[in-house]
């Protein structure tokens, strides 16, 4: 017992002297006292299981001491890096490779206390996926050089093994490959297969199918445009009038958008693409996904005219304008089938916020059933170009609720393969098996009572 004492003591010595908290272990003045302390207390019954619990002990206070650090200054990008230089200083250390499984394990045990924790309203699986969309934009806000970035998606990968629910992770990297590869010109083909390859090999193929899935269907889309526009150019009979592009998208891989039937204003002729489409295909049916749309409209007002980069529904919206001076509400919902929800936020963006394209009556800054919308002749900008934004929408909730859908299916998969292999299994073995296949992707949550 008094060993034991004196264990901690001097550990806690070596960890706490100066300020640099656990970087302290690997100056080059205190690597031989701590490797000497390591083999004295390997002869020791038990001694190793103190001093990894030790070590177990001080990484954690180290990882938490971060984490209300975010949550103070309301950063989790700063969060993730100072997570990630934490495990460098392990992981890039011989000392560390050195050390038995044991303290290795605690220290295994101690990252998935803190990379596990909820910041700021986010789950640690959704700071991770935002850090690597962060880095995965042209090199985030710091223009990294594509090697520092290869780096980084490695360390990101290794930190993502102390995530307990990595289809948590999974699903939130969806949504935003998919803003990457839908809306982000410089979006590098490169770093997004990298990325799903070294996810991949750690987590298996199931973490990555979809994604990989929706990489090859932006390859295979420029080149269905490229044949969409040769049919165009062949048949000069049915040209819409306007130039559009249209990706094909499949709906397994992609994640769920919500979709309603919009019927666009005559402008916005887009039913020619069904009619090359099945020239393709028969065996296949095209849902339209207005809200992941954006067009260029020219606006042309009395100051100056402008062009207006807005969401398929905004352009919906203006282009009804053409034919009539003002509208109520409820002639813009019958003429667009839109649901009001949609429809109070795409007027919210067009007539209340930064630019007042419409004009509403009765002037407010919330929208009404009652109220009615005419064009504003009189808007100008300095820009001759402007992107009209709809606000923003919290998509946490449903990213969780969808995850939450998809844990059956996977329990179900689990189960079959399980039964395929063993043919004959007692229930608890069957139990304790599926949760070990899961284990990678989420940990099972028991219900009480």
């Amino acid at each position: 017992k008094v060993q034991h004492e004196l264990l901690v003591v001097y550990v806690n010595q070596l960890l706490e002297k100066e300020d640099s908290g656990i970087k302290v272990l690997f100056r080059d003045d205190k690597v031989d006292d701590l490797s000497r302390t390591y083999r004295v207390y390997n002869k020791i019954s038990q001694g190793l299981d103190l001093f990894a619990n030790v070590f177990k002990q001080h990484v954690t206070i180290e990882g938490t001491a971060f984490v209300q650090q975010a949550e103070e200054a309301t950063s989790n990008q700063v969060l993730v890096k100072n997570i990630l230089e934490l495990h460098d200083s392990f992981q890039n250390h011989n000392l560390f490779q050195k050390l038995c499984r044991n303290v290795q394990y605690a220290l295994k045990e101690a990252f998935e206390v803190f990379c596990n924790k909820t910041v700021n309203g986010s789950p640690s699986a959704e700071i991770l996926a935002s850090f690597a969309d962060h880095i995965l934009r042209k090199g985030g806000s710091e223009k990294l050089s594509d090697e520092v970035i290869e780096e980084t998606l490695e360390k990101v990968v290794k930190l993502l093994q102390y995530v307990i629910d990595k289809d948590v992770f999974a699903e939130f990297y969806r949504k935003k490959l998919a803003r990457r590869l839908l809306f982000d010109r410089g979006t590098n083909d490169d770093h997004e297969r990298s990325i799903l390859s070294k996810l991949k090999q750690q987590f298996g193929a199931p973490l990555t199918s979809k994604m990989e899935g929706m990489v090859t269907d932006v390859v295979l889309a420029k080149e269905n445009q490229s044949s969409f526009q040769e049919y165009l150019r062949n048949n000069p009979d049915v040209h819409p009038g306007l130039d559009f592009t249209v990706t094909v998208l499949t709906t397994g891989f992609w994640p769920s958008y919500k979709w309603f039937d919009l019927s666009l204003p005559s402008e916005m002729c887009v039913e020619v693409f069904k009619g090359f489409y099945e020239t393709k295909t028969k065996h296949r049916k095209l849902t339209w996904i207005f809200s992941l749309g954006t067009s260029h409209i020219n606006g042309k007002f009395e100051p100056k005219p402008i062009e207006l980069i807005v969401s398929t529904h905004q352009a919906a919206v203006l282009l009804l304008f053409n034919a009539s001076e003002r509208l109520s509400y409820s002639e813009i919902v019958a003429q667009l089938n839109l649901a009001h929800d949609d429809l109070i936020r795409l007027l919210h963006s067009l007539s209340c916020a930064k630019y007042k394209i419409l004009n509403k009556e009765p002037s407010s800054k919330s929208i009404s059933q009652s109220d009615s919308f005419k064009f504003n002749p009189n808007f100008t900008d300095k820009m001759r170009r402007i992107k009209v934004p709809l606000p923003p929408v919290d998509e946490r909730k449903k990213v969780i609720e969808d995850v939450d859908k998809d844990r059956p299916y996977a329990i179900d998969a689990a189960i079959v393969r399980i039964m395929k292999s063993r043919k004959v299994m007692t229930h608890q073995q069957l139990i304790s098996e599926t949760i070990e296949q899961l284990s990678r992707m989420f940990k099972q949550r028991q219900k009480e009572g």
